[in-house]
């Protein structure tokens, strides 16, 4: 990988780190909501914000998902339209305002507005990177593998890294862990401004090979059908969401969608509301939950980084099978990984009075079920960036479905987990993991059978 390759995906880090941060730190901060009266508050003549149930953490924490979900389709056509280099600079703005809002008020409804910019920060930054790692890679399926690999690695190690960090910021310098979340965004503006080129932004006719100019074939079938609707020729001139609307029309991408949801859903139930469950006051309704509360910052933010590596190496191994498995294996194994991480959680949520040396033993199958779980996201974003070889142009607005699809899983996950935790704590969350892992196989089925349409074998042209 090239300079600027390197460069996308180091900044891609550090953005998910500030990103983590945030969504960790919001955490700690909602916990002791009453122990806080920000600056704005003051200005406003605001009290100290109030405590949250687990579904009112629920619903902030789903904000940042629906402004992701709403937005990263507009922000996708923007960076097809005025650059994937440009756009990507916006995501770190949006960050830094949001960062320094958050530490400025305990107010419910202008933390959700922080929530909202931290979406649209996302928004703005994942289609167009994502966008240009498509481009990037458009000749070569192996370093594709390895790129999709490592955006996910940056995306969850940043992530992982960011609430490693919360809670020693945190627990160091409390509500100001925010201020200097601000300065790491603005680390990553500078990242994407100076240390990325703006080559790959010229216009995507004259980059992408035409009609039997050498595409790149597609290694799932030689004999690809053509995707059905009316030919290109005939969907005339469109701009904006009118042809972003027709492109999806036409494509296979939709095969990929409930299984990606699913899968996003899962990691939805295990975010912020897992953290919420872990480190607030005890229950006495669930004295039979081992994992239910009274949890360190600190000692969160240690396992984190434990799950962290394991999820780290299995993204590395799995990205480098592309071309020896197809998409869908890669996929069917992690939900199967999945499940098996679920049966070790239960069995340790409910080790209470037994001997620790079997919490070791209940930790084996989380170990590899979380190392083979890891293999879904690159295999779905492997699956997307073939989409993308049949519009060349349009690369950034069909990367965003990325964060459509992880919007929509993330939105529906932290809602699930929050009634499921009020009903029966982490045994509830654990069980609707169960129900998702399964349902996802289903979609998966249809998918491989119709998996040799997501690689179209020549470019086709909206105009």
């Amino acid at each position: 990988m090239d300079r600027s390759l390197w460069a996308v995906l180091f900044g891609t880090f550090t953005l998910r780190v500030s990103t983590g941060l945030t969504g960790a730190l919001l955490v700690f901060y909602a916990a002791e909501l009453t122990g806080h009266h920000g600056i704005v508050d003051q200005l406003l003549g605001l009290g100290p914000g109030e405590a949250l149930s687990p579904f009112a953490f629920s619903v902030l924490a789903a904000l940042f998902f629906v402004s992701e979900l709403l937005l990263s389709p507009v922000f996708g056509i923007l960076s097809d339209r005025a650059g994937h280099h440009r756009v990507m600079q916006l995501g770190p703005l949006f960050g830094i305002v949001a960062a320094v809002l958050t530490w400025a008020t305990t107010n419910l409804p202008l933390l959700g507005a922080t929530r909202l910019l931290e979406g649209s920060s996302t928004a703005a930054s994942v289609p167009s990177i994502l966008g240009y790692i498509a481009a990037a890679t458009r000749d070569d399926e192996g370093l594709r593998g390895r790129a999709a690999a490592r955006f996910e690695a940056a995306t969850l190690a940043g992530l992982l890294a960011g609430f490693v960090l919360a809670g020693l910021l945190y627990t160091a310098v409390g509500p100001a862990a925010f201020l200097l979340n601000a300065v790491l965004y603005a680390v990553s503006m500078s990242i994407y401004r100076y240390g990325v080129s703006p080559s790959l932004d010229v216009a995507p006719a004259a980059a992408a090979p035409g009609p039997g100019a050498g595409a790149p074939a597609s290694r799932w079938s030689p004999d690809l059908e053509p995707a059905a609707g009316p030919p290109a020729s005939a969907l005339g001139r469109g701009l904006g969401l009118d042809r972003y609307r027709r492109i999806l029309a036409r494509s296979h991408v939709w095969l990929l969608a409930p299984t990606w949801i699913a899968i996003n859903a899962v990691l939805g139930l295990y975010t912020t509301q897992t953290i919420f469950q872990l480190v607030r006051e005890r229950d006495p309704a669930f004295a039979d939950q081992l994992l239910m509360g009274g949890f360190e910052p600190v000692q969160v933010s240690a396992g984190l980084a434990v799950g962290g590596l394991l999820f780290f190496a299995g993204l590395i191994y799995w990205g480098n099978r592309f071309q020896n498995l197809r998409r869908s294996t890669i996929i069917l194994y992690g939900l199967g990984g999945g499940l098996l991480l679920v049966a070790g959680a239960v069995a340790i949520n409910h080790s209470e009075g037994q001997l620790p040396i079997l919490r070791l033993v209940y930790a084996v199958p989380v170990v590899a079920g979380l190392f083979v779980l890891a293999g879904a996201t690159p295999a779905a974003i492997g699956l997307l960036a073939d989409v993308t070889e049949a519009y060349p142009e349009d690369r950034g607005a069909i990367m965003g479905l990325y964060s459509v699809f992880l919007g929509l899983g993330q939105i529906g996950g932290s809602l699930i987990a929050g009634g499921v935790a009020t009903a029966a704590g982490l045994d509830g969350i654990l069980l609707a993991s169960v129900v998702l892992l399964s349902l996802a196989v289903i979609p998966l089925l249809a998918l491989r059978r119709h998996e040799h349409f997501l690689g179209p074998s020549q470019p086709e042209v909206i105009d």
